[in-house]
């Protein structure tokens, strides 16, 4: 394994850093379900953002992480899994084939939350969507339908599956122990830069909801 891995921690912990304090509490709707990175996640438990911060201060960096470890793990896939290599480059062929992207290439303040807010009235639905933008990948190119593979072929290509799984698992439990060194320095800049605006919000939603306060 690379032994960049901590020091590749290190730069995404220090790009979150730089990005929380412009970090201000937004107005848009709450999300309507949990968001499946974060919910739960042994790197926010690591970096000690799991509990009592925002959904937004904690999805950067969460998504930062996720995609440190994919690198990781693609290199990998590269260098010695050629069955699942090939057929994640099918995958990236016809991905490549679709016309437009709306939802890809955000940065890490957005990627992987909802572009689509639900309409005002559920019986007034929006025309289209972001996502309607996104057109299904073409089926008529030849080159982006292979032969099946043979029974020999699944059988490896199970076995390489399980080789990525492991290793993703292996990265993974290495980022957590890298960001534990650095969870001091993550829940300084929750309390300097968002718990503040945190209570003043609080304070504001109390001072409008108590009638003698005005």
């Amino acid at each position: 394994m690379d032994a960049s891995i901590e020091s590749r921690v290190g730069r995404e912990v220090e790009a979150w850093l730089r990005w929380v304090p412009r970090w201000r509490p937004g107005t848009h709707r709450a999300r309507s379900r949990l968001c499946q990175q974060c919910f739960g996640s042994p790197v926010l438990r690591a970096a000690g953002l799991d509990t009592d911060v925002p959904h937004a201060v904690q999805h950067p960096l969460a998504m930062r992480v996720k995609t440190l470890i994919e690198d990781e793990v693609e290199t990998y896939t590269a260098q010695n899994l050629p069955l699942l290599n090939r057929e994640l480059g099918l995958i990236e062929l016809r991905k490549a084939a679709q016309a437009t992207h709306p939802l890809e290439g955000l940065g890490p303040e957005f990627d992987g939350l909802d572009v689509d807010a639900p309409p005002a009235d559920p019986d007034e639905p929006y025309l289209f969507t972001f996502e309607d933008f996104a057109p299904p990948p073409s089926a008529d190119d030849p080159e982006l339908q292979p032969p099946p593979l043979s029974v020999e072929e699944k059988a490896s290509l199970r076995v390489e599956m399980r080789l990525a799984d492991d290793y993703a698992a292996l990265v993974g439990r290495r980022v957590c122990v890298a960001l534990v060194e650095h969870k001091p320095r993550l829940q300084l800049a929750v309390a300097t830069f968002v718990e503040p605006q945190v209570q003043a919000l609080l304070a504001d939603l109390g001072s409008t909801l108590d009638p003698h306060s005005t």
